[in-house]
């Protein structure tokens, strides 16, 4: 009994940041204001700054949107999964593009897989 309340508390608590953190990305540095590094991620693709802007900020509804169903639909494999594949191909993406990034504070290394573990705990919890 005790140990099915520590592992609910733990899906609680991986739901929770990791469906928040998937919209804070969405919200802050791409809907709220652009941050200079999602400008300097999308100029790596050649996008003019009209579609870069548009990119970034369709990207960040999709973020937004992506956390809130995470958060609502937790009991799910799909989406964890989803996400564990889209946090990994988001640092492959950012290691090609922008590989100085690795060795910054806060950086696609810690976060992406941070997450990819939270996304991990809830896809061995999900239902099949």
């Amino acid at each position: 009994m005790l140990l099915q309340l520590m592992r609910n508390d733990v899906v609680q608590v991986a739901r929770y940041i990791l469906g928040l953190s998937w919209i804070y990305q969405g919200f802050f540095p791409k809907l709220l204001t652009v941050a200079p590094l999602e400008k300097a991620l999308t100029a790596t693709m050649g996008f003019s700054d009209n579609l870069s802007l548009l990119v970034t900020r369709s990207a960040g509804i999709l973020e937004i949107v992506f956390g809130i169903a995470l958060i609502v639909f937790y009991k799910t494999r799909v989406l964890p999964m989803l996400s564990i594949v889209a946090l990994f191909f988001l640092f492959i993406f950012v290691a090609l593009q922008l590989p100085s990034l690795l060795t910054e504070a806060f950086n696609p290394v810690t976060t992406n897989f941070s997450l990819m573990a939270l996304s991990y705990v809830l896809f061995v919890n999900a239902r099949a």
